[in-house]
């Protein structure tokens, strides 16, 4: 599985949004027991993905743009104060809706948009929608013209 359209960098120590973030060591962690005892931050974002392969992870990219429309016009400066242990501390719960004849999201992908915290397990639930654009651009990797909505719901 190669990363969408360059997005993200792999390396040996795991999935990075971009090459300055694999310097930066910037990635939340996963965290498979941990709950979240108070909610500080909810939001909501939307992603869609116009062109490419839906044969393989076909929502991973729109996924990827919702969790970044989600969090990009945020900023918790006082996370250090609130969390104990910090921001690598803070505990994220996603929950995606995907839809169903999507084929699927990679969810290293999807986590690497994240730069810091503990990452609970990722819910993926029944969701957002597939349309019909009226075109395919087989140089962009379409093999029809469906467009695929993933909306994500990011609670700290």
């Amino acid at each position: 599985l190669g990363c969408p359209r360059g997005l993200s960098q792999k390396s040996s120590d795991g999935v990075y949004w971009s090459e300055e973030w694999r310097k930066a060591d910037l990635k939340a962690t996963k965290d498979d027991h941990g709950v979240i005892e108070k909610v500080l931050f909810i939001e909501v974002g939307f992603g869609c993905d116009q062109h490419g392969d839906r044969e393989n992870n076909g929502a991973t990219k729109a996924a990827v743009r919702a969790c970044r429309n989600a969090i990009e016009f945020n900023s918790l400066p006082c996370i250090q104060d609130i969390v104990p242990g910090g921001r690598e501390n803070m505990k994220i719960k996603l929950r995606l809706g995907v839809p169903a004849e999507a084929n699927g999201v990679d969810l290293d992908q999807v986590c690497a948009v994240f730069p810091y915290g503990k990452m609970l397990p990722i819910e993926v639930v029944s969701g957002g929608l597939t349309f019909e654009s009226g075109r395919i651009v087989t140089a962009l990797g379409d093999s029809s013209d469906i467009s695929v909505v993933v909306v994500a719901c990011v609670t700290i």
